[in-house]
């Protein structure tokens, strides 16, 4: 009895020490990068804050709700992850408002990562339509590729 409670306690400490970090999958942000929307007003062309912000996207298979935000000055907003040349988001300012569509135009290139992190996406020559308007009035191109999360890639002008 005094061996098998010996051998229980060597079997909870080597599985206590086997539980390693290197399973963490893309903590240093080596994953997919998302888009960065930024806003402005339309009168001054200065950055604005927004008091809440509601964003859906179109992955393919119909909208996801992404949620509200409140007080907000940028959003980020993952992009599709499949071969698709573009992705459709919608605006929104209140819960039951009106809806702006906006059509995100990208290429993507995929590069190996890790096997923890897989393939890491990054999109190019990105272009911008506004295709419902309200209550987004204007679109303004900020940096045409996303490779990090740090630049401003679309202005949306309110």
């Amino acid at each position: 009895m005094k061996y098998f409670k010996f051998l229980v306690m060597i079997c909870f400490i080597g599985i206590l020490f086997s539980c390693g970090g290197e399973d963490d999958i893309c903590e240093s942000g080596e994953g997919t990068p998302r888009m960065k929307v930024a806003f402005k007003s339309l009168e001054t062309d200065k950055v604005r804050t927004l008091d809440s912000l509601y964003v859906a996207v179109d992955y393919g298979s119909g909208k996801v709700q992404l949620g509200k935000l409140t007080n907000i000055d940028s959003r980020l907003i993952p992009l599709r992850v499949d071969d698709s040349p573009y992705t459709d988001v919608y605006f929104r300012l209140a819960d039951k408002g009106t809806e702006s569509h906006v059509r995100v135009s990208y290429t993507t290139k995929a590069q190996y990562v890790s096997p923890g992190c897989g393939i890491k996406k990054s999109y190019e020559n990105l272009s911008s339509e506004l295709l419902q308007s309200n209550p987004v009035l204007k679109l303004e191109a900020g940096q045409n590729q996303i490779e990090n999360e740090d630049k401003t890639n679309l202005f949306l002008l309110f």
